[in-house]
């Protein structure tokens, strides 16, 4: 094993702690603002800790925190939005993927590069035409309109990841599938999808947080209080607090924190099992 000079060791620690700065400094001043029962309004002042540590912000966030709708709604409609997108974006994105992984068929090489000229494009490009067709549709202003934009936006991430995947996987299990008499769908199911999964299911875990996080595209199609998410009532109540709202600051932190929960939670559950998939394979396995 090649030694490492010493002075590159420490300019990596070095590189490594300015790195760790910037990531946990903004955390830290949005549960500062979370634990903070003494604002009333913006914070002028700078400060490392509360004022005054009081969990009461947080129990009125889970109230109403936006125009007298319940948290729970809130919560349901994100979950709700995202899951859904993520999943359909998996499921026809999938078959995509696979396709263009395993077969050659005319317009082949045109359709990969749409694909990736649609995952470079800024989402609101695709704001007009969207919001034309759900109307036409009649399903512009409700969660299935919601769900439909974030499965579009993240669609073409999703083919692209899963194409490499499968790309990756031994051709040749296939075809001893199809000497035992499998089909095309049998031999995918089977032998193909389980050895991509990791690749999948980070796939799915992106589009899961571009829909939970998302919220400026949102507005275009949302008309009703009940129909908002999370991330949109966060953004509005940003602006609220710009235009001279009354309320504190220390509502939007509390509101960040809550909303990161699902998100933490996923990946504590899959940093073990399915990031060390995703870097070692399992194809030998």
């Amino acid at each position: 094993m090649r030694k490492i000079p010493f002075w590159r060791q420490v300019l990596t620690q070095i590189l490594l702690l300015f790195i760790s700065i910037f990531v946990i400094v903004p955390i830290w001043g949005i549960a500062r603002l979370a634990f903070d029962g003494s604002l009333k309004g913006r914070p002028t002042e700078f400060h490392l800790f509360p004022k005054l540590f009081s969990f009461d912000i947080f129990l009125k966030v889970l109230n109403r925190p936006y125009q007298s709708v319940e948290f729970i709604l809130l919560l349901r409609n994100s979950l709700l939005v995202s899951i859904s997108a993520a999943l359909i974006a998996i499921v026809l994105g999938a078959s995509m993927a696979y396709a263009f992984a395993r077969f050659r068929f005319p317009g082949r090489q045109p359709g990969l590069f749409i694909i990736v000229l649609t995952s470079i494009l800024p989402a609101i490009g695709f704001a007009t035409p969207l919001y034309i067709l759900l109307s036409l549709l009649g399903i512009r202003a409700t969660l299935l309109g919601l769900i439909i934009v974030y499965a579009a936006f993240s669609m073409p991430f999703c083919i692209w990841n899963m194409r490499v995947a499968f790309q990756s996987i031994p051709k040749e299990l296939e075809e001893a599938a199809f000497l035992d008499g499998a089909g095309n769908f049998t031999s995918f199911w089977n032998i193909t999808f389980p050895l991509a999964v990791p690749s999948v299911a980070v796939a799915g875990l992106i589009a899961f947080l571009m829909s939970y996080s998302e919220f400026a595209i949102g507005w275009l199609f949302v008309e009703k209080p009940t129909t908002v998410t999370l991330s949109m009532a966060i953004y509005a109540m940003v602006q609220n607090q710009y235009l001279g709202g009354a309320q504190p600051w220390s509502y939007l932190g509390s509101l960040a924190l809550i909303m990161s929960i699902p998100v933490v939670v996923v990946f504590l559950i899959l940093q073990t099992s399915l990031f060390e998939r995703m870097v070692f394979g399992n194809i030998g396995e």
